[in-house]
């Protein structure tokens, strides 16, 4: 698959602080990248980068094989970007801004454009300046999913919109995954990157410090297994691997490092099984494991 971005140690400082010490990562054609972690992290400081809005201080970046600060203009043409807060001409009608968006960016497609109007109920004659931070939003997403670009940028895209709306958005990024497209997807919201995203970056204090597929990182945090049984489920505390055991009779519940899964499983069958539930680590689990204390 082609590398549509390309990132190697990215560094940005801003007077003394340093808010991207070493940012490396890629998007191949077709990829949903989930791209994660709290406010200060550096998220939206390399997404300017890639859109060429501030210069980088070391490292490159590219996206198409251009370079993003020096082919900025081509670049803009065929990818589509939603901020977390869309400002807006509060002069002009939702349904204006829409037109003019998809004007500039040079292609759009008109029933597309009414449709995704309806499907996020979106007043398009009202005023900008009566809209609301979610309608906002509304027009940014009606904007970038009614042109056909190759590289969709969100960056906090459900920012101020309801759970309604959230799903509404999420169904058409997967229309978009489905097309083929690429999608650099920026979220607080865990649950939305773990349903659409096929890899995850994770980044602190300006560094990536981790990047895979979630199969790929659910070894780094442990399953929780619910067991009920007929004898002593106390016996199970001296396996290898289990944490955080909680009985209640007959019943437990605990962690369990997943390579140790097998184990657990020979030693509760001695146990005569009624009941085995083993849930995989979530994303949450895992950003939590590296932004805990």
């Amino acid at each position: 698959m082609t590398e549509i971005v390309k990132v190697q140690g990215l560094q940005k400082k801003f007077g003394k602080f340093q808010a991207l010490r070493d940012v490396s990562f890629s998007i191949k054609s077709g990829e949903v990248v989930g791209f994660i972690g709290p406010n200060g992290s550096g998220k939206s400081t390399t997404i300017r980068i890639l859109l060429g809005i501030i210069q980088r201080d070391a490292g490159n970046a590219e996206i198409f094989g251009l370079d993003v600060w020096k082919d900025s203009l081509n670049i803009h043409k065929k990818i589509s970007y939603v901020p977390g807060d869309v400002a807006l001409w509060g002069n002009l009608t939702g349904g204006e801004i829409i037109d003019l968006f998809i004007k500039l960016h040079g292609s759009g497609d008109k029933k597309k454009r009414d449709y995704l109007i309806k499907r996020f109920e979106l007043d398009p004659k009202k005023k900008a300046k009566g809209y609301s931070k979610g309608n906002r939003q509304k027009v940014g997403l009606i904007a970038a999913l009614s042109v056909d670009s190759d590289l969709y940028i969100f960056d906090e895209p459900t920012s101020g919109l309801d759970p309604l709306m959230e799903q509404v958005f999420q169904e058409e990024v997967e229309k978009i995954k489905a097309a083929g497209k690429s999608i650099l997807l920026s979220s607080h919201i865990l649950s939305e990157v773990e349903r659409l995203a096929d890899k995850v970056v994770i980044i602190r204090q300006g560094e990536i410090v981790e990047t895979g597929t979630l199969e790929e990182l659910r070894h780094l945090t442990r399953s929780t297994v619910t067991l009920a049984t007929k004898k002593d489920v106390e016996k199970l505390t001296d396996v290898d691997g289990v944490h955080d055991f909680v009985q209640n009779d007959n019943q437990a519940t605990f962690s369990v490092d997943n390579q140790y899964l097998n184990r657990i499983l020979i030693e509760a069958s001695k146990l005569e099984v009624i009941k085995f539930e083993c849930v995989p680590p979530t994303l949450e689990d895992l950003f939590m494991r590296h932004y805990e204390g």
